[in-house]
């Protein structure tokens, strides 16, 4: 009986102990977290911003800063970059105000073993294209698709060419930190997908759908290029943003409308709020 409770007592112990050591573990996983993106990484007015360069828009509250804090991780690079494309990835970016961001991959190392990667909506003129052009059109067929008469198959066809840069910067991920856990962290949702608010986003009805149609294309892009590689993972935060869009009413909007905010958020760009809501959603998948 006596050999008995110590036997159990001693496999109570090593649970404990393998238990204990396995939390530790998921807690202290990762010790050099590198981010690299564009404006919906960077988080461009969002307090407070580094100045390393200013003209990057980099929060200290942006997704990857938190997600470094929630992580505890020994050490966090962020290199995230406003009007970032894949380009900016191994070539210089010009920034406001005289700044020069470095091409972003020259934070990673060897021993980097943690990496998230948000971008592709700049590469071709994408975002930029649709927020500058499509309220404009508003005004001409306010319960049409104005916008996606415009632009045709254009956007598609933009978005296309976009996967097997991605695709490339992804592989230029792994030559260089060849350990790294590499997330690919999708676009979360501007648009409602049902309802408007012009006063908020100044789309033509029809053009709602079609804005959607535009990030879902985007994002499974983004997915596919993870596949593609087969060591990189996609993260969505398009589906878990649903309600938490542009529109969204009450303080749980995750993305600023037209309104450009110095002291909260740019212009049809993640709020701090946002940010959060991807950063839960990336430490979820890690977790």
């Amino acid at each position: 009986m006596r050999i008995a409770r110590l036997l159990t007592a001693v496999v109570s112990a090593a649970t404990l102990l393998t238990t204990t050591a396995a939390a530790a573990s998921a807690e202290a996983r990762f010790h050099h977290y590198v981010a690299l993106g564009d404006s919906y990484t960077s988080g461009p007015f969002i307090p407070t911003q580094r100045l390393d360069p200013l003209g990057c828009g980099r929060s200290t509250a942006n997704y990857p800063s938190v997600l470094a804090d929630k992580l505890d991780v020994a050490k966090f690079t962020d290199v995230s970059c406003a009007g970032a494309d894949t380009t900016n990835m191994t070539r210089p970016q010009g920034v406001p105000f005289n700044g020069t961001n470095p091409p972003q991959l020259g934070a990673l190392r060897v021993d980097t073993d943690l990496v998230t990667l948000g971008i592709g909506g700049n590469d071709y003129g994408v975002f930029g294209s649709l927020t500058s052009t499509c309220p404009g059109l508003r005004a001409s067929d306010p319960t049409g698709s104005p916008c996606e008469e415009h632009f045709g198959d254009a956007i598609t066809k933009a978005i296309d060419n976009t996967g097997p840069r991605v695709e490339a910067v992804l592989a230029a991920i792994h030559e260089r930190s060849p350990k790294a856990r590499v997330l690919v962290i999708g676009y979360p949702r501007i648009a409602p997908d049902r309802g408007y608010c012009p006063d908020v986003l100044p789309f033509a009805d029809g053009d709602y759908a079609w804005l959607n149609g535009v990030e879902e294309k985007l994002n499974q892009t983004l997915s596919d290029a993870a596949d593609a590689d087969g060591d990189a993972e996609y993260v969505d935060t398009f589906g878990p943003s649903r309600g938490h869009d542009a529109c969204a009413r009450g303080g749980s909007a995750w993305i600023n409308g037209k309104d450009q905010n110095v002291f909260e958020a740019a212009a049809y760009h993640p709020l701090k709020a946002g940010m959060a809501g991807v950063a839960a959603v990336v430490l979820s998948r890690l977790r």
